[in-house]
């Protein structure tokens, strides 16, 4: 049996740590641990709160929007709806008018614990951002948004 090379880096490090898909977990872990841990102070997981935050810029999402914006599965969206719906952070028709869609809005108490928490979330993303030179963060952003869409193609 003839022996083939190993496969050749898409970079110059010889160690894995130092791999682009490597720091950017790295990274992403960070920050999830730092955002489950103010969010665990007020009752909240990153999903309820991302599903917070976008409905409050986009009211009536449905489930299935809802979860291909906060990265979870339909099912797992619809459990963090229900979730924020018991807490009376959200409402939902019992039914949907037509199709499956239940549109899903902030309750009063729901704007009023995101308007909390958003303070604490916010302060973490600017620990983060305070460790890139100002005059780098456009480009890292477009490199992120150009890393994203290279993989989604």
């Amino acid at each position: 049996m003839k022996e083939s090379a190993p496969p050749e880096s898409p970079h110059p490090a010889k160690d894995v740590t130092q791999h682009v898909g490597y720091l950017l977990k790295r990274a992403q872990a960070a920050l999830r641990g730092a955002m489950d841990k103010v969010l665990r102070e007020h009752g909240l997981t990153v999903p309820q709160y991302a599903t917070l935050e976008l409905l409050a810029l986009h009211p009536g999402m449905s489930n299935a929007d809802l979860a291909r914006a906060t990265f979870v599965t339909r099912q797992s969206g619809n459990v963090v709806l229900r979730g924020l719906q018991e807490a009376g952070l959200i409402t939902r028709p019992a039914t949907a008018d037509h199709g499956r869609a239940r549109p899903a809005h902030l309750t009063g108490e729901g704007q009023a614990r995101l308007a909390v928490v958003q303070a604490a979330v916010y302060a973490v993303e600017q620990r983060m951002v305070e460790a890139i030179p100002p005059q780098r963060m456009a480009a890292l952003l477009t490199d992120l948004d150009r890393i994203a869409a290279a993989l989604e193609e």
